[in-house]
């Protein structure tokens, strides 16, 4: 086969299928990405340059719109190069949240394209339905949510086939569409997260050593912002300091915000949550790690004896399924993202997002009670096991289903497209 992955921040969820691809020497496996980092071995590059916005006094509706447009531009361009040079994809990989793939069927009509399908936003689904906090509501928001779907409606249209990694992402998709798109998850390598009772980890810039048995509880987001409950699990420390007292809290995260509103230079979620709850902390007891490479971040897993995963209704994040996979009793929100992983007092435990009351009491209780909890542990390792490990279920699904797209053999018996118009 011939594919072509497009992802502006290549591999993303491409990084285990696109080396297993180019691992058969049959296959040419071609990326095209916005960076200039090296690849993994076998993976030829194709790098192409957003140009600069070139409006202004833009209808602030149409500025996620604009900069999509530029970013498929560009992607379409050297895609154009690719074709010059005589490549033909027999299948295209591609994610459309960044606008990557609007023009990729101008280029090659009739090659297959299968489409990373991660979120759409509906009208009860955005940021601002659930959190009342959220400063973008009102009939404006509604507007604006509904134009930054434009672009996912363009790779809806275009797309022969696509993939969405859990049932409740994929729900949130058009009714229409639905029956094009197969759920198999992104992975999890559960050998690498697996539970490890001789495990420890030193975070030498805090003088801690950390093993399982300890009274540590996790907190892990890309981002430390509102969408991933950070504020509520900051709001909840105090109360479960108190009753804690040889408890810590190890917080992983970065301070740019990912999927929240942004904040003037120089301001951020942490700081805000600590000008708040700072003052009713004991600080020698909570331990702000930054980022952690990957390795580090699963250690800390198998030494945690409570793991906090809060959610928006939104994407699933990978570090929970690596959590429950390390053998982590997670206590995570009652949201439809989480609740399809996790089931009340059988392989985790639910708190109100939103009551840092619940969340403390929650913890609390898996702190004092581990011996009464251990069966959710093993459960919760075995949900991951059983559903989304990477090498037996997950990575096979994904090369059979890019192995079909190419041959125009489509789930479901869905006949191919006409060539796109």
């Amino acid at each position: 086969m011939h594919v072509l992955f497009v992802h502006q921040n290549f591999p993303g969820q491409y990084q285990r299928l696109a080396p297993q691809l180019a691992a058969d020497p049959g296959n040419q496996v071609v990326v095209l990405c916005a960076h200039r980092r090296p690849l993994p071995p076998g993976l030829q590059a194709v790098r192409y340059t957003v140009r600069p916005d070139f409006a202004s006094g833009l209808h602030p509706w149409l500025e996620t719109t604009e900069t999509r447009v530029l970013m498929g531009e560009a992607a379409a361009r050297a895609a154009l190069e690719l074709k010059r040079g005589g490549f033909v994809p027999d299948a295209i990989c591609a994610h459309p949240g960044w606008g990557e793939a609007l023009f990729l069927k101008d280029v090659w009509p009739d090659a297959p394209l299968l489409c990373y399908l991660e979120f759409f936003f509906q009208r009860g689904n955005h940021f601002g339905a659930f959190d009342h906090a959220y400063p973008e509501r009102g009939f404006e928001a509604e507007c604006a949510w509904r134009m930054k779907n434009s672009f996912a409606l363009h790779g809806l249209d275009a797309m022969d086939f696509g993939i969405s990694p859990t049932q409740w992402q994929a729900a949130q998709f058009p009714d229409y569409h639905r029956p094009r798109i197969q759920v198999i998850h992104d992975g999890i390598d559960t050998q690498a997260a697996r539970p490890d009772p001789d495990a420890s980890i030193q975070l030498a810039a805090h003088r801690l050593t950390l093993r399982p048995g300890d009274p540590v509880i996790t907190f892990a987001a890309r981002s430390l912002e509102p969408a991933r409950g950070f504020l509520g699990f900051m709001r909840a420390l105090p109360l479960i300091q108190r009753a804690c007292p040889q408890a810590r809290t190890i917080i992983v995260g970065g301070e740019t915000a990912s999927y929240s509103p942004a904040l003037p230079a120089g301001d951020s979620y942490k700081q805000r949550a600590l000008a708040e709850v700072g003052a009713q902390l004991d600080m020698g007891r909570v331990h702000f790690v930054g980022t952690l490479p990957h390795p580090l971040l699963l250690t800390l897993f198998q030494v945690s004896a409570a793991h906090v995963y809060l959610s928006y209704p939104y994407v699933l994040s990978w570090s929970v399924l690596e959590a429950m996979a390390a053998g982590c009793l997670v206590v995570g929100s009652r949201t439809p993202p989480v609740e399809e992983v996790i089931e009340d007092g059988v392989n985790g435990l639910l708190v109100d997002f939103f009551s840092p009351e619940s969340i403390a009491g929650v913890v609390i209780r898996a702190l004092q009670q581990p011996e009464q909890l251990r069966d959710l542990r093993a459960n919760a390792r075995r949900t991951v096991v059983e559903r989304y490990d990477l090498e037996r279920l997950c990575l096979p699904q994904q090369v059979a289903l890019v192995r079909a797209v190419a041959e125009r053999r489509y789930p479901g018996g869905h006949l191919p497209l006409a060539p796109y118009p």
